[in-house]
């Protein structure tokens, strides 16, 4: 799609449920590359990067299947230890892989993500991770190879609390000889997504939520189905859409406690939210007030609903406040909101 024209100065009314979150399903869908047998996946949404990764784990060597909004997955095929760079290069989050190859197979060559227009995501914490659990990490014509030369998991503490890092690290010990221990670990939902659908395939994982998480390594990792969690960026998304427009919108399938710091904002904005069973009601007002906002890593304000509550901010009369804290090139829509009269 190259042009979308919208047609503005309407409430926004109505119902909308919400898919499956796309940052959950990404690193469960590399994970099932461990799984000796089928992996079931229930409300798989409809995304590019869902395909992109599809293909990635078929070029590794499993089977992926999808009927409508599940995706079945068989792991026990895979046998590639190699993801090269023309697929690397097409979603960030195919670096992904590189745990799963690694508990496994010991051994993986996975090319450098591909870059991303908000900010650098540096593979720095991954590495030394793999690196603190026994795992010899080397650079090579654009690949990052690597291999097991010790057995045993080891202590890792993550310099800041990188989703992508914690998932990898995470992903890798499930299968690595010995206990692993993360800390400082990234709280966020989706990473205590991936580790209940890590331990229904029987791996031994606690503390994801925490800024501690302890890893007992197995030898095996078996079939299971799994539904993953609704996408709190999306639903975050209409919360505020329906405020933007003065609207009233019922969202359904939400986890109420995974938007809280974005609720609580509403809320001081002036937004009317109801919870109710299975999701949530925005009832927007006429007249708002202004207030200050910090994105930080989970639980605070996250930055993925950074530009969208600059969008309704700019429609308050006074000043407000908005500090980037996540990504360095996350205000790009600043200056189309100049333009627009911002």
């Amino acid at each position: 799609m190259e042009r979308l024209l919208v047609r503005g100065g309407k409430a926004l009314k109505g119902q909308v449920e919400i898919s499956g979150s796309k940052n959950a399903i990404l690193p469960i869908m590399a994970a099932s590359l461990m799984c000796c047998g089928e992996v079931i996946l229930n409300g798989v949404p409809e995304l590019d990067d869902i395909n992109v990764m599809s293909e990635a784990l078929e070029l590794l060597g499993a089977k992926v299947k999808r009927e409508d909004r599940v995706l079945i997955i068989n792991g026990r095929t895979a046998c590639s230890n190699e993801l090269p760079e023309n697929i690397s290069r097409r979603m960030r989050a195919s670096n992904l892989v590189m745990g799963p190859l690694l508990g496994r197979f010991k051994e993986a060559r996975v090319a450098y993500p591909g870059g991303c227009a908000i900010g650098s995501r540096p593979m720095d914490l991954h590495v030394k991770g793999f690196r603190h659990m026994g795992y010899q990490i080397r650079e090579e014509h654009g690949l990052m190879i690597g291999t097991a030369v010790a057995d045993q998991g080891k202590e890792v503490m993550l310099d800041v609390p990188s989703v992508g890092a914690t998932e990898n690290i995470m992903m890798a010990a499930a299968m690595t000889p010995g206990t692993t221990i993360i800390r400082n670990a990234a709280r966020e939902p989706e990473i205590v997504d991936l580790q209940n659908f890590l331990n229904r395939m029987g791996a031994r994982i606690k503390g994801a939520g925490l800024d501690t998480i302890r890893i007992e390594g197995v030898n095996v990792l078996g079939s299971v189905e799994h539904t993953v969690i609704p996408d709190r960026i999306e639903a975050g998304t209409y919360m505020v859409a329906g405020a933007i427009s003065r609207g009233d919108v019922w969202i359904e399938n939400v986890v109420t406690e995974h938007l809280q710091p974005l609720m609580a904002k509403l809320a001081e904005v002036g937004v009317e939210i109801i919870p109710w069973s299975g999701g949530i009601r925005v009832l927007g007002r006429p007249h708002y007030r202004t207030t200050d906002i910090k994105t930080m890593p989970y639980p605070g304000f996250p930055t993925d609903m950074q530009a969208q509550m600059m969008a309704l901010l700019a429609t308050i009369s006074g000043t407000s406040i908005i500090v980037e804290t996540i990504f360095e090139n996350r205000f790009m829509h600043v200056a189309e909101l100049r333009r627009m009269g911002g």
